[in-house]
């Protein structure tokens, strides 16, 4: 079993689209391990994208994933990694396929309703970056 961070963005969450995901991640098959609502400060997505600090696009996605609630969620699932980013769909929801959640959700490349963790190793990371052990049911 491999395990997944997800965020579902201040866009999603405004757009009241929690339920619908929610929904969708039990459909497929995911465990949820932790799920929190939390609003992330300037500071802490600075330091969760700190990856990206380089690209052009790093003070505009640090900006938006402060300007408002997020879900975070850490799931389970054989392969979750790849399994999660295959139901999300491409970055840009028009080039998403149907179905997908960026396809269904999304607003734009930029407020793209959702994270995925792009790799098993990122995502333990990223899991840790949100969660203490005792809030993960595993």
């Amino acid at each position: 079993m491999e395990k997944t961070l997800i965020i579902l963005k201040p866009d999603a969450v405004k757009n009241k689209h929690i339920g619908h995901i929610v929904s969708r991640i039990e459909q497929e098959n995911f465990t949820i391990l932790g799920i929190k609502y939390l609003w992330m400060k300037r500071s802490e997505a600075k330091k969760f994208y700190a990856v990206h600090k380089e690209r052009p696009f790093y003070k505009d996605l640090c900006k938006y994933m402060s300007s408002g609630p997020v879900v975070v969620a850490a799931l389970k699932a054989p392969g979750a990694v790849a399994k999660w980013r295959e139901l999300i769909g491409a970055t840009d929801p028009a080039q998403a396929a149907e179905g997908t959640i960026r396809k269904l959700y999304a607003e734009s490349k930029e407020a793209n309703a959702v994270h995925g963790s792009d790799s098993a190793e990122n995502a333990e990371t990223e899991i840790h970056f949100f969660f203490k052990k005792k809030e993960l049911i595993d």
